[in-house]
Formats: C-alpha cells, sequence, structure tokens
C-alpha cells in the first residue's frame, strides 16, 4: 500500500506567528535567530581579518600581534572588535581615527615594539603599575 501526505502550500514558509503554538515553529525561529547571529559574526570577522592584514603590512609583524594590537585597541576604547578593525580599514581609506583610537594605536604599537625588542618597560608616557596584564 502507497501513502500520500498532503502538506500545505505554506509549509516551509513558518513565521513567528506560526510558531508560538508549534515546537517545530520554534525550534525554526532559534535556528534563524541563529543563522542570523553567525551571519554578522562573519562580517565581523571579513572585517577584522582585513584590518589584520593593513597593521601586518605597516606594522611589519605576524598575524597574531596583529591581532592582538586590535584587540588592545579595542579594551582600550572599551569597543568591540569588529567596530575597531572597521574604524582602522575606513582610515586606511582616508577616514580619520577617533582621537581615543589615535591613542589607543599609539599605545598598543608602543607595546607591539617594546615586545619585539623584548623590552618589558611600559611605553615612557604610561604611569608606573599600568603596565600589560
Amino acid at each position: 500500500m502507497h501513502r500520500t501526505t498532503m502538506l500545505p502550500g505554506d509549509w516551509w514558509d513558518l513565521t513567528a506567528e506560526n510558531s508560538v503554538e508549534d515546537p517545530a515553529g520554534q525550534d525554526v525561529v532559534t535556528l534563524r535567530a541563529e543563522i542570523d547571529q553567525l551571519r554578522r559574526a562573519l562580517a565581523g570577522r571579513a572585517v577584522i581579518d582585513q584590518a589584520c592584514g593593513m597593521v601586518m603590512v605597516l606594522a611589519p609583524c605576524r598575524r597574531g600581534p596583529a591581532r592582538n594590537l586590535l584587540v588592545d585597541i579595542s579594551r582600550q576604547c572599551n569597543t568591540k572588535l569588529p567596530e575597531v578593525a572597521a574604524a582602522v580599514v575606513a582610515a586606511w581609506e582616508g577616514e580619520p581615527l577617533s582621537r581615543l583610537m589615535q591613542r589607543a594605536l599609539r599605545h598598543a604599537l608602543r607595546r607591539l615594539y617594546a615586545e619585539d625588542r623584548g623590552c618589558d618597560s611600559p611605553p615612557a608616557d604610561e604611569p608606573p603599575g599600568r603596565g600589560r596584564s
């Protein structure tokens, strides 16, 4: 015996309104939210990779130190890493960095160069006791 199942025409078009009562619909909504989050993360990753490449060219260093420099700026400015990366890319294209980011970039570059030379002393304009943590 052959069984045929008829599905409604809008079966694939599950919306949040339909999913409130339906557990499968709730799963779809959850998965869509996760997909959106992953898309944003991938978009942020691309700009971070681009900014890392720029830092690698400008401050001759490897990928790890370049990323650490961006992370350092992000922490100093209390700004998310993709936003810092986007600002660095925009600066490459002619947009000026904010004063806070300029200052953070100078500090991060001094730390990078000090580490490259094997020095553990903080930069000259950084107060004692505020070294790397």
